[in-house]
């Protein structure tokens, strides 16, 4: 990939976000027995409509996982896209890994956290229980990849205290501090993933697929990468891909619609709204204390973003 500059160099036409995904699953592999996800082969091979373009989809499932996928999209000396998602069963309370990235010669727009299932503000129990021993994580990388500007309370509604929300300039050494972040946070949700001890009251685990249903209707309804996706290999098999791979468990984990869970977003006909975030307050630096507090200190403007 061109572009870039600054003291760590331009990405160069050889980078590539494969190398995080081949680690990330070596290092799974380590811990647990991957098996391919039944949507693997569907998607494994799928074409796309430009002859510069690759697309590599991949999922798999584990005890403890229910699904594990990853999404790259390498466009020749163009675009580079990651999407990399981890998440437990529903015996399971655990955050779910998330790892979105899209890098174009002139920048790089990243999302890396562990997603809490349950509000850190209104449910402490669940900050304290895998965010408290985290913190450091963010403090060590609050510096090299610096808060990414203006975001809404709606789009941060998935967020944790631990996210890593930026905009880079390309270069090799940005690539470098990013690749070194995406390893330590996913190593951290892997121990978190072998230290969990499996629910048994039928309430919380109902509690969790529903939490789990409501994170999935949110992402595949307001995907940003979709109308990429769409272009690449057209919108059917764009929506297969989102409802099937990236976000399955949408058509299985519940029954509830978007607008039930987000009646906000319903337009006067009754469709949903298609931005991502409607007006409300925005946050201009990181809105949580060194102990994984939410302190926002808001405005309030409208902000598709």
């Amino acid at each position: 990939m061109s572009g870039g500059g600054g003291d760590g160099g331009g990405l160069g036409a050889g980078f590539s976000y494969q190398k995080f995904v081949h680690v990330a699953l070596e290092q799974t592999r380590l811990r647990t027995a991957l098996a391919p996800h039944p949507s693997q082969e569907k998607f494994k091979f799928i074409k796309t409509n430009e002859d510069n373009t690759v697309l590599n989809a991949l999922s798999f499932s584990a005890p403890k996982i229910r699904l594990l996928r990853s999404l790259a999209i390498e466009q020749k000396n163009s675009v580079q896209v990651l999407d990399f998602a981890a998440f437990s069963e529903p015996e399971y309370d655990l955050p779910i890994f998330c790892a979105n990235a899209f890098t174009s010669p002139a920048r790089s727009i990243v999302v890396l956290d562990l997603n809490p299932l349950y509000g850190t503000t209104e449910h402490e129990d669940y900050r304290e229980k895998y965010y408290r021993n985290l913190m450091p994580h963010i403090h060590k990388y609050s510096e090299l990849l610096p808060w990414g500007g203006k975001i809404t309370g709606k789009s941060l509604r998935f967020f944790s205290p631990i996210v890593i929300w930026t905009i880079l300039e390309p270069t090799e050494a940005n690539h470098q501090v990013l690749y070194s972040a995406f390893m330590d946070y996913y190593k951290v949700w892997l121990e978190l993933m072998d230290e969990a001890v499996q629910e048994t009251s039928v309430e919380k685990i109902d509690r969790n697929r529903e939490a789990q249903h409501k994170y999935l209707t949110w992402r595949a309804e307001k995907d940003p990468g979709y109308p990429l996706l769409k272009k690449l290999i057209g919108e059917c098999a764009a929506k297969d891909l989102v409802r099937e791979v990236l976000f399955e468990g949408v058509d299985s984990l519940g029954t509830k619609p978007f607008l039930e869970y987000f009646p906000e977003y319903a337009q006067e006909d009754g469709t949903v709204n298609k931005k991502r975030s409607m007006i409300g307050k925005s946050f201009e630096s990181r809105p949580w204390d060194a102990h994984g507090r939410f302190i926002g200190d808001a405005t309030t403007s409208e902000y598709d973003g």
